[in-house]
């Protein structure tokens, strides 16, 4: 009968390998916060620019209030379809995906916020959002 003599050994997670990657995670880091803060030290006057307009920031939409008059005014400036036109068309030529927000009254004439939705579209601004308030169901009417 043979004697078997070797024990068997139990799998065991060797933990040495992932300690290595944390400590070189941690020098990493600290020998990336004393560049930037040697880079911060530096006394550098930068150049200035006028005029300059950012290359990637995306503008705000551009908001259309139409009274109920039919009043057109866009940043308390009133406009007229034709000037409205030439504003938008503009400021289409500075920013090709321009937005535009129409904000109509409530008891205004319909034709009045069709007449913007129709500049819009001339001056093929696609990306056109009517302004609304929820309603809301427990609120009394006026």
């Amino acid at each position: 009968m043979p004697l078997k003599t070797d024990t068997v050994e139990e799998p065991a997670i060797n933990l040495t390998p992932m300690i290595d990657v944390v400590f070189l995670l941690i020098i990493f880091f600290m020998v990336g916060a004393q560049f930037t803060e040697m880079e911060r030290q530096l006394d550098v006057q930068l150049p200035t620019a006028a005029g300059v307009e950012p290359l990637t920031a995306r503008p705000d939409p551009i908001t259309i209030n139409v009274a109920e008059s039919g009043v057109i005014s866009v940043r308390d400036e009133v406009y007229q379809v034709a000037e409205l036109e030439a504003f938008l068309r503009r400021a289409k030529e500075n920013y090709p995906d321009q937005a535009v927000l129409v904000r109509g009254a409530a008891q205004g004439p319909y034709q009045n916020v069709i007449d913007v939705l129709a500049v819009c579209r001339r001056v093929d601004i696609s990306a056109v959002n009517l302004a609304y308030r929820p309603h809301d169901p427990d609120a009394q009417e006026p």
